[in-house]
């Protein structure tokens, strides 16, 4: 079973001398040449990255951290060392992701989080999602004879930005859980951008892709591409004007991102966004919350699978998927078996059915949210798998419900952006935080303060009615766009086992649900898990990762009748068990993250 050929990964893993190399200039940073302002890697943290290449789970008694970047996760770590609990580490690797990473989180964007308390047991979870304009319509994403715009039509300029949350969720998870001075969580993000990081191998591709729109926007251009030319692998990049608005953060909190200087340059910005302005306006600022709301939970394998719900389908489409699955004994089949795979992928198909009728912003419209979960409900539904090949087609189910149901269907355009963090605090208290500003990039205007704005609104269906009928998922002032960010806490007798999350955009659902397949099903530790070849179905196609073990499936699928598509799957999951051995940590190879704890 040769699950973790990953050839396509390569060009995201260090090589053995490089880590020897940061280990040396983290001692010696005169010593690293063109970047020697930048500030190196730690020795724990290239050790990690080394188990990570190597295929090891990293293991820890007291708290872990994992995140996208390993700056950043080197400033949680420092969080955690120094006392601090979960939500005061997560400001810290938010802080670093934005700045390192800001093609996929930041100021400019919105989070969901999901907490569990270790001296309550309970869970929360916290809505950090972005809201649309109070002068938004639902036409907002429609030309003037009503066909719906293209999609980088709609997202490159100011049309496509909503209200950023994520700062105000930093502040309501520290008011809440912080342990240590707020102040002192930006610092390790601040000296970053004064004194200059190194631009990552990612980053710099990216950049290089996207910079037709990145150079539309001056601001955007001077920053990305300096003198016309992309940022490169191994540069020393500084932000001084992201630095400054962290000051200013530090030292007032939140509230002043959402009013004064800082709103005022945001709001500048999307409204004179050149070719494509929007309608973010200072209200909006003033007038965003964070909102708490009720986690969603479903049962498997003698498992509670929790995470966020709506405005998010994460929670509930992987915990149909899950709960489907329950009735059948997928700990029987091989992972490579394309069996468990037709299990897998039909039972996606049937949720997203689901989830593009009925999952929207339940502040607007109603949602059947304890009916989508329901065992009775998917032991129905999952009696449409006991076939032996794909299903011909699907449709929506009618799970029980006290409103009316009478919804479109929807299946909006959802780019693979987005960034996730999972950390475990010496308390046992645990944290899962998707974070994104949408599609890479965003919308592509950098605000004065430093960070680059989302996307998000794209989110939203582009069109408000199918045939007459409205769809749940439709624009509207101060709504929230569905989201399919999943961060989850998987609990056992009602102590987490697995922090797990992922970005992807809506094919994060399936590498989710396959993450804890593979770990409650085929007893993967959770580096193996993050690591497997990935396969989703949403809509039908069976899409396989590309140059890996998923591609040999190919056939057998397609004798099956399913219809399939090879390509990169980036997923980014950052996952952390707990057992009576300690922690154990994995971090996606196909992104530059690691695991770190002690």
């Amino acid at each position: 079973m040769a699950y973790l050929k990953l050839l396509s990964l390569s060009a995201t893993l260090f090589a053995a001398a490089a880590l020897a190399q940061e280990a040396a200039d983290a001692v010696n940073p005169e010593a690293a040449g063109d970047g020697a302002d930048a500030v190196t890697l730690s020795e724990a943290a290239g050790a990690a990255l080394a188990a990570k290449t190597e295929g090891r789970p990293v293991e820890a008694q007291d708290w872990m951290v994992a995140a996208a970047s390993p700056l950043a996760v080197e400033a949680g770590a420092r969080v955690l060392r120094a006392g601090g609990s979960a939500a005061d580490a997560m400001v810290a690797v938010q802080a670093v992701l934005g700045l390192v990473e800001p093609q996929s989180s930041g100021l400019g964007g919105g989070a969901f989080l999901v907490w569990y308390d270790s001296a309550t047991g309970g869970l929360t979870t916290l809505d950090g999602r972005e809201t649309a304009p109070l002068a938004a319509t639902p036409t907002l994403i429609q030309d003037a004879a009503g066909a719906p715009l293209d999609f980088f039509d709609a997202v490159v300029g100011g049309l496509s930005v909503g209200t950023p949350g994520t700062p105000a969720l930093l502040q309501a998870a520290h008011d809440r859980w912080g342990r240590l001075d707020w102040a002192g969580l930006f610092d390790d993000a601040i000296a970053h951008a004064d004194e200059g990081f190194t631009v990552s191998g990612r980053l710099a591709s990216l950049v290089e892709e996207d910079a037709d729109r990145l150079s539309r926007f001056g601001p955007t251009r001077d920053y990305f591409l300096p003198g016309g030319t992309p940022i490169a692998e191994g540069d020393s990049l500084r932000n001084h004007a992201y630095a400054e608005t962290l000051r200013t953060i530090a030292a007032l909190g939140a509230g002043a991102f959402y009013s004064g200087g800082i709103a005022e340059g945001i709001v500048t910005t999307v409204r004179t966004a050149p070719g494509n302005p929007g309608h973010l306006a200072l209200n909006d600022l003033a007038l965003y919350r964070v909102k708490e709301r009720p986690a969603v939970c479903a049962s498997y394998r003698a498992h509670e699978i929790c995470g966020m719900g709506p405005p998010s389908s994460g929670a509930l489409t992987v915990g149909q998927i899950l709960g489907m699955l329950d009735n059948y004994d997928l700990a029987s089949l091989d992972p490579q078996s394309s069996e468990a795979w037709r299990l897998i992928g039909d039972a996606s198909r049937l949720a997203f059915a689901d989830r593009g009728r009925y999952m929207a912003d339940s502040d607007f419209v109603p949602v059947p949210t304890k009916g989508l979960v329901d065992r009775e409900y998917l032991a129905s539904r999952a009696e449409l798998l006991s076939g032996d090949d794909a299903l011909p087609e699907v449709a929506p189910g009618a799970p029980a419900f006290d409103h009316a149901l009478l919804w479109a269907d929807d299946v909006p355009i959802e780019m693979p952006s987005t960034s996730h963090i999972s950390i475990v605090d010496a308390d046992g208290n645990a944290l899962s935080m998707t974070t994104t500003i949408e599609n890479g990039f965003g919308s592509r205007l950098m605000a004065p303060g430093g960070f680059l704005l989302n996307n998000e609104l794209t989110d939203f269906s582009f069109e408000s009615h199918s045939d007459g009928v409205p769809i749940a998922n439709r624009v509207e002032p101060g709504k929230r766009p569905r989201s399919s960010m999943a961060p989850t806490i998987v609990l056992k007798d009602g102590a987490p086992v697995l922090v797990v999350g992922s970005p992807g955009g809506s094919r994060i659902i399936g590498y989710v649900a396959q993450a804890i397949i593979a770990h409650l099903d085929w007893s993967m530790d959770v580096q193996a898990a993050v690591a497997m070849p990935h396969l989703v179905n949403r809509f039908g196609t069976y899409d396989l990762e590309e140059g890996t073990d998923a591609a040999a499936l190919e056939a057998e699928l397609q004798a099956m009748g399913y219809e399939t598509n090879q390509s990169d799957l980036t997923s980014g999951l950052h996952a952390i068990s707990l057992g009576p051995d300690g922690l154990k940590g994995g971090a996606d190879p196909r992104r530059e993250g690691i695991a770190l704890g002690e």
